[in-house]
């Protein structure tokens, strides 16, 4: 993109006072958006949310201050969007980890002030970010966010074909809280997860999560709100979901957020944990002929 897209894109869709787009010096066309509820910055590429902190709290969403703002390089940070598929492709080893929606140009269709003083920007991704040879189906793929007191982030697929596809999907949120020894994961109690840690041996969620190892679990079949319980932020983050019955829980731990090289200092992954709202394992999603899915997130502050 060029500077002449930015100011196209501000004719288009700016709105005074609450979103104006600005170009990042590795070439990365951004939405800011600052009303009286919110700020966030909102990557083009990708539809990638960077950042999100509501008025008078410490920020929502960790980006890594070693995270790499280059052309086609995915982010470390935010909310990056793993789709058509998550994880490794489920045939073929050669295409991108987590597809390749989160690391091509989305177009912005729309934006909004609404009634309640948030803001909404819908990003498209066009048919000319969507390699035919990894992902031959006919469709519409949407990103619908909206940044006020919570933040909203909507994943719409709609199959334009004449046939079903499949999806799994995902969105990576990471989160800033205050150390990992000082939080606690709860609404997913019962659960049961594969463990990739474990080498995926299937396992039954025991009481509240907590960290103090590497951990990479996919809880299956549940439905249910998660609440990160910080206690050294003295908040909980409410993660309410609807069209996932996945949620990924992550922390790379010290050895692999060393080889990553991207996650800032060396206790840089004590200060995020990722709880991911996802479709994945026995939960894809099967999209029928002019059917639509919606994956919705709705993120929110709770003090405790």
């Amino acid at each position: 993109m060029s500077q002449s897209d930015v100011t196209t894109l501000n004719q288009k869709f700016a709105i005074p006072g609450q979103l104006e787009f600005t170009e990042d010096v590795g070439g990365l066309i951004i939405a800011r958006i600052a009303n009286k509820q919110a700020q966030s910055t909102i990557a083009l590429q990708g539809a990638h949310v960077m950042t999100f902190e509501p008025v008078g709290e410490k920020p929502v969403i960790w980006l890594s201050p070693a995270a790499k703002l280059v052309l086609g390089k995915s982010i470390r940070g935010g909310v990056p969007i793993c789709w058509p598929w998550f994880g490794a492709h489920a045939t073929d080893s050669t295409f991108p980890a987590h597809g390749f929606a989160r690391t091509v140009p989305w177009q912005v269709v729309a934006s909004e002030a609404l009634s309640d003083g948030s803001t909404r920007v819908t990003f498209e991704l066009p048919q000319s970010s969507i390699p035919a040879a990894q992902w031959p189906h006919a469709c519409r793929v949407r990103n619908i966010v909206t940044i006020g007191k919570e933040m909203t982030v909507e994943l719409v697929t709609e199959n334009t074909g004449q046939a079903m596809f499949e999806i799994s999907e995902a969105l990576h949120t990471y989160f800033v809280i205050s150390d990992v020894d000082k939080i606690r994961i709860t609404g997913l109690e019962g659960c049961t997860y594969l463990d990739k840690v474990g080498d995926w041996q299937r396992r039954t969620q025991d009481g509240a999560i907590t960290i103090a190892a590497e951990v990479d679990r996919l809880y299956v079949n549940t439905d249910s709100d998660c609440l990160i319980d910080d206690n050294g932020h003295k908040r909980c983050i409410r993660i309410a979901k609807r069209g996932s019955l996945s949620t990924v829980v992550w922390n790379p731990w010290v050895e692999k957020a060393a080889k990553m090289g991207d996650f800032g200092s060396d206790t840089g992954y004590r200060g995020m944990v990722c709880v991911e709202s996802a479709n994945a394992a026995e939960n894809v999603v099967k999209v029928a002929a002019g059917a639509t899915h919606s994956l919705h997130v709705t993120y929110s502050i709770e003090n405790i």
